[in-house]
């Protein structure tokens, strides 16, 4: 059983997470360290999951940081919820770990929101993630599109 932890987020934290690399076709997800990045990462929406060795084994955030700027023009973010985003150190992807890694954040999120539906927004290329999020509890919502990818908000009761 995986032990994880929350860690307010720092500048080394935010520096690793925005220099991680997936493999295709999840590189669609890679950053690179800039000062708007680090800005982000750093104004306290975002935290850090750490192992019981203080590896930094992923982040989540909430609120607006959580949203596609685009979905918030195309109003898939009207209904009242609380959004959620996360991602995994690459280190840690395709192993088994997903599902405990998100009942960790849906935990943590669920007892600050009580009653509050969570949302969040993935690719739909990202077929990995959707079956995670389903086997979560989440239920497709709406769906949008950039001149990037496809997107679709799902959605989850939060019974907590």
């Amino acid at each position: 059983m995986m032990k994880l932890f929350t860690e307010k987020m720092n500048e080394e934290m935010a520096k690793e997470i925005l220099s991680w690399k997936y493999e295709q076709p999840y590189d669609f997800y890679n950053n690179e360290v800039s000062d708007d990045g680090m800005k982000e990462l750093l104004d306290g929406s975002y935290y850090a999951l750490v192992n019981n060795h203080k590896e930094l084994f992923g982040f989540f955030c909430t609120g607006e940081n959580a949203q596609v700027p685009f979905g918030r023009k195309m109003g898939v973010y009207l209904e009242e919820a609380i959004d959620m985003g996360l991602g995994m150190n690459p280190r840690n992807v395709g192993k088994g770990n997903g599902f405990e890694f998100c009942s960790f954040i849906l935990r943590y999120i669920g007892k600050d929101y009580k009653g509050i539906p969570i949302r969040l927004t993935v690719a739909k290329f990202n077929q990995r993630a959707i079956r995670l999020y389903e086997k979560l509890g989440f239920i497709k919502q709406g769906e949008f599109s950039t001149e990037l990818a496809e997107f679709m908000t799902m959605m989850k009761r939060n019974e907590l």
